[in-house]
């Protein structure tokens, strides 16, 4: 955009800035050409005051991009839009990156400046309650669409107001899907779904973007019709296409610091729900406690996900958190619990060509300290998941329960 379109525009969102409130008033209200009739008077006061001649298309531009301004997401609209994007962030007012196929791409999209940035996160956080400011500089929000938003400002930002964005997908991959794309083998899939149905507990551990959700998601499928489910989750990603399935979300707490319904608020109160199986999205906290104790207390077949960098790394941060949450637990006690309640990790990791594998899938050994014995485990040289060969110790309840046979074990 050139330097005079751009000062016509900085002038004609001036100017209706003061008429703001008026502008939100009627829309809604009316149609969208009440507001664009404002803008066009607001064009023509500007253009005529400094005497400059614009082409037809340059002015239509310049008013979309003010109403977007107003009534989208402003420089980003686009990207919101854009099927093949998945992640959007925001580095202060000059650089925007995007997610696409799990890599990282520059944008030429910037904002004007750290005042326009301010205004879309204060567009994001007034709908939902939340307050963003020098003595909370960091908000997790979700638009209408369900997609999450992560903001962060000074002073614990120091390059201007920060916005990750994780669009919610409408596209859900299933178990096929995965197959198909490599993300894991037919053979390891068919030993997962036998696991699920005979109700062993299972933990997805990797790191940040590897695809947990997703592949839990995928997993829920192979859970019996029959069965009542309930998920708990921070932020509602999980999309379950069963019938028998009651979500539940957390509530983070109003402008006046009240009001809060935590993960576990949900854990406990699920318990009296009659659930067949708990889904919780992602354990970080003191919850994880109460998962335990749920898997080992008649609520076998359940699943959740975990920040870890191993599958023996998940189970001691599963310690961690368990001891967060009980201050009167030992350390023995709780790998107890753990291993009690935990029968199978999968890991996932995520490639630098921007895919997603399942790399491991590893028993839990039932002893006094945690131990891992590998079933299925990604072959560098052929780049697939292979099988070890070694038959876990619940092989007889998987044959028994849901008939699962297998000539590698």
């Amino acid at each position: 955009m050139t330097e005079h379109l751009k000062a016509i525009k900085e002038e004609v969102l001036a100017y209706l800035k003061t008429k703001e409130e008026e502008l939100r008033a009627n829309f809604g209200k009316e149609d969208r050409s009440v507001f664009q009739r404002t803008i066009e008077t607001a064009f023509k006061s500007v253009i005529k005051g400094n005497r400059i001649s614009l082409h037809r298309h340059e002015q239509e531009k310049l008013m979309e991009e003010i109403i977007t301004h107003f009534l989208g997401f402003g420089p980003i609209e686009q990207l919101l839009k854009d099927p093949t994007v998945t992640e959007i962030m925001v580095n202060g007012p000059r650089q925007v990156y995007v997610e696409r196929s799990g890599n990282l791409e520059l944008t030429d999209i910037t904002f004007y400046d750290e005042s326009q940035v301010s205004y879309l996160i204060e567009k994001i956080t007034a709908p939902i309650g939340r307050r963003i400011s020098e003595f909370e500089p960091f908000v997790d929000a979700r638009l209408s669409d369900g997609s999450r938003v992560n903001i962060v400002r000074s002073p614990v930002s120091t390059i201007g107001p920060l916005l990750t964005i994780r669009k919610f997908s409408y596209n859900v991959l299933r178990m096929e899907d995965l197959i198909k794309s490599g993300s894991i083998s037919a053979s390891a899939a068919e030993f997962l779904k036998a696991c699920i149905v005979s109700r062993l507990n299972i933990l997805i551990s990797g790191g940040a973007g590897s695809g947990k959700t997703t592949f839990l998601n995928a997993l829920i499928d192979f859970i019996p019709e029959n069965e009542r489910l309930i998920t708990i989750e921070d932020t509602r990603e999980l999309i379950v296409s069963r019938k028998h399935t009651v979500p539940m979300e957390t509530r983070p707490f109003n402008v006046e610091g009240k009001g809060e319904i935590s993960v576990r608020d949900l854990f406990k109160n699920a318990l009296h729900m009659r659930p067949d199986r708990i889904i919780a999205g992602e354990v970080r906290g003191g919850e994880v406690l109460d998962m335990i104790q749920a898997m080992n207390t008649g609520h076998e077949g359940s699943m959740t996900t975990l920040h870890a960098s191993s599958p023996l790394e998940a189970l001691d941060r599963l310690e961690i958190l368990v001891l967060m949450g009980s201050s009167n637990m030992s350390s023995e006690v709780a790998k107890r619990q753990i291993t009690g309640a935990v029968d199978l990790v999968v890991y996932l990791t995520r490639f630098s060509d921007g895919s997603r594998k399942v790399t491991q899938i590893s028993e839990v050994v039932k002893s006094k300290e945690f131990a891992i014995q590998d079933i299925f485990v990604f072959d560098e040289s052929s780049k697939s998941l292979k099988c070890t060969k070694t038959r876990p110790n619940f092989y007889n309840k998987l044959n028994k329960i849901s008939g699962y046979v297998s000539h590698d074990f």
